[in-house]
């Protein structure tokens, strides 16, 4: 077994402290790579929480990893030491149901294994995630990083970027295509640059009017204050395509009514209670309320591609690892400009 530390939630009740624990040795196809940057998402204070499921503690949270591969497995093809790697919200998948085979792990029948808070396929072992200083993924669970990123802004492509990216793709968002991005946060941020790369016509709806200027820097055509009726009344029927980030209550059938004919309103944000959806507000366009989870290994990789391509990565703030709980407050309450990723030299 291999040493590890990491920082843990104890109890749903309990702040994350440091805690040492082992990993497993590595295996013919694992990757073993010291990480160096992780991701802060909303879903790592959810679970430490048990706001959405009894969770499995010690809890080690965190599911936008990169580092440097420092062992390989005899048979694995795909790294080599020294090489950047990271890995997302998932370690592995059962890889033969019907999903899996067609490149779809993350909506795996059985179940796939996710970074934190889950169990390994033999679904016993728990699995722990980024808030520590190495990990052991089977190699088709590991992502390659380019060379010439920024690092530390890369890792929340791992969930925020992939979130985004998958949707886009899925529904062929484009060129032609008038998109709106509900809400301006880690998801969000993310979701309006992938629009505009991809060609869109991007439009933010917020409640926060002073979040205009930032929606432009990040290349947003338009900006639309959900709070300012003459606004949202001339918004009606206007967008193609709503990519809801959005995780706090909100009215569902307000924006759906700001789609056109056909228009499919994406939920990737995850509320913490069930939408009331009226029958009018679908069937008086022919709209489609859908969700989007993350993407497969191989989208994924697509993904960071793209980014490195086209020099996409998410804005930032850097934290010690001490300081996690005063940004999870901040997070919270919306401060964040816009994505945490912490510097685990400071574990």
């Amino acid at each position: 077994m291999i040493p590890v530390k990491g920082y843990a939630a104890q109890t749903p009740t309990t702040d994350l402290a440091p805690w040492d624990f082992e990993r497993r040795d590595v295996g013919p196809h694992d990757v073993q790579f010291d990480i160096l940057f992780c991701g802060v998402c909303h879903s790592d204070l959810h679970q430490i929480k048990n706001d959405w499921f009894p969770g499995i503690f010690p809890m080690v949270p965190g599911h936008e990893i990169v580092g440097r591969v420092v062992k390989v497995g005899d048979h694995v093809k795909k790294f080599k030491v020294g090489q950047l790697a990271g890995t997302g919200c998932m370690v592995e998948s059962c890889r033969v149901c019907e999903n899996c085979k067609e490149g779809l792990e993350q909506y795996c029948i059985p179940g796939s294994s996710q970074t934190y808070n889950g169990l390994e396929q033999d679904k016993k072992t728990p699995t722990y995630g980024g808030y520590s200083n190495s990990i052991v993924v089977n190699e088709d669970f590991v992502l390659h990083i380019s060379e010439d990123v920024d690092l530390a802004a890369t890792a929340p492509l791992l969930c925020a970027g992939i979130t985004t990216y998958s949707p886009l793709r899925h529904w062929k968002v484009g060129k032609g295509h008038k998109l709106a991005v509900l809400g301006l946060g880690g998801l969000g941020h993310m979701g309006v640059k992938f629009g505009v790369a991809f060609g869109a016509e991007v439009t933010v709806l917020s409640t926060s009017p002073n979040k205009e200027a930032d929606a432009k820097a990040l290349g947003a055509h338009h900006f639309v204050v959900t709070t300012d009726p003459a606004q949202l009344e001339a918004a009606k029927n206007t967008f193609d395509f709503i990519l809801d980030t959005v995780s706090a209550p909100h009215d569902f059938n307000m924006y759906l009514g700001l789609l056109r004919i056909n228009g499919v309103h994406i939920c990737v944000g995850v509320p913490p209670e069930p939408a009331s959806i009226e029958a009018f507000s679908l069937m008086g366009g022919r709209r489609s309320l859908a969700g989007s989870g993350i993407g497969g290994i191989a989208e994924t990789q697509e993904m960071l591609d793209f980014c490195a391509e086209h020099k996409i990565v998410s804005d930032i703030e850097m934290i010690d690892i001490k300081d996690i709980h005063a940004a999870y407050d901040r997070m919270v309450k919306g401060d964040v400009r816009y994505r945490f990723v912490i510097d685990m030299a400071t574990l």
